[in-house]
């Protein structure tokens, strides 16, 4: 066993961390750079197991969780994509559950993105009587709703 003593930017601060390594021929950067890029894909599961929710799957064969698996890292890079787009300053669970939020309200997404947390113009989402109604039914008009 090997331990290598690295000093590493750790939130804006130099610290000093000790890695163990049973390869002797690697230099120190590079072990404690294999540990960096480990440690980044590891947070990287983390957030996707806990945002998407990736750990409740609805079928239990081995195609079923493959699927799941894919649309969840499809719906990850995607939401991705659309924050580095509109420029998305907060963070990913707070683009997740906003998301999550408006899924069924026909809204322009970029728009949204780009109005969250601001103090801008006059924009409310807020529900409206006449969409509720169930798919193949007419919503009620005004002088047609039961007294």
């Amino acid at each position: 066993m090997r331990r290598v003593t690295a000093r590493v930017e750790l939130d804006g601060k130099m610290t000093v961390m000790e890695f163990l390594t049973n390869n002797l021929e690697w230099a120190p950067s590079t072990v404690a750079d294999l540990y960096r890029c480990r440690w980044q894909i590891e947070v990287f599961f983390k957030q996707i197991k806990q945002t998407l929710q990736l750990c409740d799957f609805l079928g239990n064969t081995a195609n079923a969780v493959r699927w799941q698996v894919w649309t969840a890292l499809l719906l990850y890079v995607l939401l991705r994509f659309q924050a580095f787009l509109s420029e998305w300053p907060h963070s990913f669970t707070r683009l997740f559950a906003m998301i999550r939020g408006v899924l069924w309200d026909r809204l322009d997404l970029p728009d949204l993105l780009k109005f969250y947390g601001t103090a801008g113009e006059r924009w409310r989402m807020r529900a409206q009587p006449e969409y509720g109604f169930l798919p193949g039914m007419a919503p009620a008009t005004v002088g047609q709703q039961a007294a």
